[in-house]
């Protein structure tokens, strides 16, 4: 890419540091710059369409350019574009969104908590956990166990329990509360002749002998997401998470089911916890939520993790946390409407009823010489690549290059790509997106 002085590209490169970027190859290349957004497509500033099959950052559900969700920012920027929620205050729009999710929560849920962003609901979920432990007398109970792969987040908190290493590295990271336990991607860390039950089995096992090495007493909460997402689109093997349930449970860990991604439709159901079969006490979510139309995010808790902190806050006299935006009049409206466009479009529905073809399009093209498996479930799927020798880890971003350059956008995950389409998307546009990656696959060689 070469950028032209002085037009926006160049501006960009000059003065806007980017997330997940080298820095100094966007120096000298400049960024992509997206002007306009409708349904599942994106167009540049150049006048090129892109079908966006990540829905943006695995979030954009209703698709780009609802014209719903506008006119409500719009209608409530006019009528109270901005309050707080500290100190007994609140607005409608918080007060319904609350009110809708703990209805739609697949288990029983106490209370909603708002944030801006994945990363600070997980960021106070920790700090919640830690509250909860001082509050019940247990100031040890601090350590949360995390996953290898799992990614919830970029705060020093959030940051920690993810358990990719670029989260890690120069930043010192992860803090001393943390851990990560095994990864559930079978054929990635399977031993020799070991069978997915065996696998399970060993997780299982390997997560009860972390926990008494750590000492049950110390360990506060597991979190995970029920499908994995920027570690790769991992699905966990069959009777996974009723092995790791039954093993918290034992000890009486809460379970924190990070449901970023995975809620709201994602996996074909409304919500990761009920294709996986998990029952929180604490949900994490994000992204489809406001369909990122709006920063906005939100933690439900169920009654046994919420009645210790209550007293903790009455003991001291308040909660001391908070962010301005906590609850923001206009991300809830935003939100509320998003999750009505969601029910009423039968979305959720949607991704179940695409599920099949998107998932023997994406089985089709691990076929390919290049290819090395596919992983996926709902509208959420990943393809693995094996490069050979110094193209390791040069795979994945050549196919999203190649994808790219035919109208396709998808994310390189390491020599991974992976595709998360909005769930608005037909029949003939996942057809439309495989015969891109058919064609730009097609085209490269190692």
């Amino acid at each position: 890419m070469t950028v032209q002085p002085n037009s926006i590209e160049a501006r960009d490169a000059a003065y806007h540091m980017h997330s997940y970027t080298n820095a100094r190859v966007l120096e000298a290349e400049g960024p992509l710059i997206i002007e306009e957004g409708d349904g599942i497509y994106v167009t540049d500033n150049s006048g090129k369409r892109y079908i966006e099959g990540m829905s943006g950052l695995w979030s954009v559900a209703v698709g780009f350019g609802e014209d719903r969700l506008a006119k409500v920012a719009n209608d409530q920027m006019r009528k109270l574009p901005y309050y707080h929620t500290f100190a007994q205050r609140s607005h409608t729009p918080s007060a319904e969104l609350a009110e809708k999710l703990i209805q739609m929560a697949p288990v029983a849920m106490s209370k909603v908590y708002f944030t801006n962003s994945g990363s600070e609901a997980n960021d106070t979920m920790v700090k919640l956990l830690w509250y909860r432990s001082n509050a019940l007398g247990k100031p040890e109970k601090k350590k949360i166990i995390s996953r290898i792969k799992g990614y919830h987040g970029i705060t020093v908190a959030s940051g920690s329990l993810t358990g990719l290493p670029y989260n890690h590295m120069s930043f010192d990271l992860p803090i001393p509360q943390v851990m990560h336990a095994g990864c559930p991607h079978y054929s990635a860390f399977a031993q020799d002749g070991e069978s997915e039950a065996d696998f399970v089995a060993r997780l299982a096992r390997e997560l009860d002998e972390l926990i008494q090495a750590e000492g049950p007493d110390t360990i506060a909460g597991f979190i995970g997401e029920p499908v994995m997402g920027a570690g790769g689109v991992i699905v966990p093997p069959e009777g996974y998470w009723k092995a790791i349930q039954d093993v918290l449970k034992k000890y009486d860990i809460l379970l924190i089911a990070d449901e970023v991604i995975c809620g709201f439709g994602r996996t074909g159901q409304m919500f990761g916890s009920q294709t996986m079969g998990i029952e929180p006490d604490i949900m994490v979510l994000s992204k489809q939520l406001s369909s990122s139309y709006i920063p906005f995010s939100a933690l439900m808790m169920n009654d046994r993790t919420y009645q210790p902190i209550a007293d903790e806050t009455a003991r001291i006299g308040t909660f001391g946390h908070g962010f301005t935006g906590s609850g923001h009049p206009v991300g809830a409206a935003v939100s509320l409407e998003n999750l009505k466009i969601i029910e009423e479009n039968d979305l959720v529905g949607n991704a179940a009823r695409m599920s099949p073809l998107f998932l023997d399009r994406l089985n089709r093209l691990a076929a390919h010489d290049l290819a090395k498996e596919m992983r996926g479930i709902g509208l959420i799927g990943a393809l693995e690549l094996h490069p050979q020798g110094d193209a390791t880890g040069k795979a994945g971003p050549a196919l999203v290059n190649a994808c790219m350059e035919r109208g396709l956008i998808l994310r390189p995950l390491g020599d991974s790509v992976a595709f998360c389409p909005p769930l608005i998307i037909t029949e003939d546009q996942v057809n439309q997106m495989f015969d891109i990656v058919d064609e730009a696959i097609a085209s490269l060689s190692f």
